[in-house]
């Protein structure tokens, strides 16, 4: 069985019909009513079927989905590209994705040696590191030096108006995603040194650095932005030639994430929250969830703050509730971006054959959940079955800390 007619198959318990049937609406065939409701066919005529694959619960929407819900989605696949030497990059904001008011995100891939030029920005920069390794460099406001290395699942964070630099290592560069706390943000509108230079008088930089006006004949007539050029010199080399005249901050701006152990381990999956609680410099919280197939990310909402979302590999869907008897249910999978509004109940369900990983993130500095579970089990078990019909031993017996993940 081919793996998209096995994931559709497996979403018979909530869509209310066959795997068959799942597969045949997707290729635009006709299929029968059932008890469900579901019509008697498919919308005639030509349909984005590879789309429709992709998006099973948009195609047939679970019974439980109900009235207008503002999409809370967005592919990274979709979002420009912009293409340099050294590497490119793509973004997703609130003009891709209205909702996303908080937060914004960028993708950017950077070959060996490839540079994103010495640049900063008004908002945090938080990042994760989704391939390959990279050095990244910056200078705080006391003049102190940050020259450091992140490999595959290490976290940096730069505060706003902090100047720096991210540069792809050997042997195949680097791939690394970037959240900011403004979802207005564009990463092609950001402060560059040789957008500033270019705009500035050559004898005013002269007289800024006491050399001749000659010295900046050569500064490009157009923004670097990305890069190619050699690789930098060993680490503990620049580290100490960085240093020289204040001091170092090698390891106030990086969080090895890499090599954190889980928070919780469940036999559904694994997450690792870090927040200032772990890394002091952050003041962007972040949950990275690991989801073995069939795996569960709990009924839960996030009562402080936006959460964005990024999909790093495998498939998996997520259903929003919002006040008024309304939900909606989307499918994701690697390069996905997902929103919820604070507040917002939901969860996350592997949905495929392999782990589901991705990252919740939010535009404040400490983690805060709630779990439906650990708010049930610390209600009075009457009160609670008097709401839902459940009997009393269902409360007795939910887990009195909340679980996070579910096992299949």
């Amino acid at each position: 069985m081919s793996e998209d007619h096995s994931r559709l198959s497996t979403r018979r318990k909530f869509l209310g019909v066959s795997g068959a049937a799942l597969a045949a609406a997707a290729m635009g065939q006709q299929v029968r009513s059932d008890d469900h409701g579901q019509p008697n066919e498919e919308q005639p005529g030509e349909n984005n079927t590879a789309l429709d694959a992709e998006n099973p619960s948009s195609v047939w929407s679970p019974e439980t989905d109900n009235g207008t819900v503002e999409p809370f989605k967005y592919s990274f696949a979709l979002a420009h590209k912009r293409i340099e030497n050294g590497g490119w990059t793509r973004q997703v904001t609130e003009r891709e994705l209205p909702i996303s008011k908080t937060m914004a995100g960028v993708e950017m891939r950077l070959v060996s040696g490839g540079v994103r030029e010495l640049h900063w920005h008004t908002s945090a920069e938080w990042a994760y590191m989704i391939y390959g390794n990279a050095r990244i460099t910056a200078v705080d406001t006391a003049g102190r030096s940050f020259v450091n290395d992140v490999t595959k699942g290490d976290l940096w964070l730069f505060p706003g108006g902090i100047p720096h630099s991210i540069q792809g290592l050997g042997p195949d560069g680097c791939k690394f995603l970037l959240v900011f706390n403004d979802g207005s943000f564009n990463e092609f509108e950001t402060f560059l040194l040789t957008d500033w230079f270019k705009h500035t008088p050559k004898e005013v930089l002269a007289k800024n650095f006491g050399v001749p006006e000659s010295t900046f004949d050569n500064v490009p007539k157009r923004e670097l932005f990305i890069f190619a050029t050699d690789l930098p010199r060993p680490l503990a080399e620049e580290q100490k030639a960085a240093a020289e005249g204040t001091s170092a901050i090698d390891g106030e701006y990086v969080f090895k994430a890499s090599t954190m152990a889980p928070t919780k381990v469940r036999a559904g999956g694994e997450v690792r929250i870090v927040d200032k609680k772990a890394f002091p410099a952050t003041d962007i919280a972040a949950a990275i969830v690991r989801l073995t197939p069939g795996g569960l990310r709990e009924l839960h909402w996030h009562p402080h703050a936006d959460e964005w979302q990024y999909y790093v590999s495998g498939k998996g869907r997520m259903t929003v509730f919002q006040a008024g008897g309304k939900a909606r249910t989307f499918d994701f999978q690697g390069g996905d971006v997902g929103y919820i509004k604070m507040s917002r109940p939901h969860y996350i369900e592997n949905t495929g054959i392999e782990d589901l990983l991705f990252l919740e993130v939010f535009p404040t500095g400490t983690y805060q959940d709630i779990s439906a579970g650990e708010w049930l089990a610390h209600t009075p078990a009457r009160l609670v079955d008097q709401h839902l019909k459940t009997g009393e031993e269902f409360v007795e017996k939910i887990n009195k800390k909340e679980a996070i993940l579910t096992p299949v």
